[in-house]
């Protein structure tokens, strides 16, 4: 499973790096804030809406602690997306949030 840490995909979004993030937790864990830019699907619609992802692109996953993300990472690996799990999560996110 390839990962980055919430530092990593801090420092590429400062550096002003285009990366794509999906946030799979759910909606009010989101209200709480989001990574800017970050794509909501929860993980139990994933299945249902990865037609609304690109191929082509990499996406970075997002959840609370690492451990959905993580399976968010198998179901689209598994249809042939190219998927990076970030570890730790959003608890371990110091940067900007909405």
């Amino acid at each position: 499973m390839k990962q980055f840490t919430a530092q990593e995909v801090e420092n590429m979004l400062t550096q002003g790096k285009n990366v794509n993030i999906v946030d799979v937790r759910e909606v009010e864990e989101v209200q709480a804030g989001k990574i800017p830019g970050a794509v909501h699907i929860p993980l139990g619609l994933l299945e249902f809406r990865m037609n609304e992802l690109d191929k082509s692109k990499e996406y970075i996953l997002v959840c609370r602690s690492g451990g959905r993300s993580g399976r968010a990472y198998q179901l689209l690996e598994n249809q042939g997306f190219n998927v990076i799990n970030m570890t730790g999560g959003m608890l371990d996110w110091e940067g900007e949030t909405n």
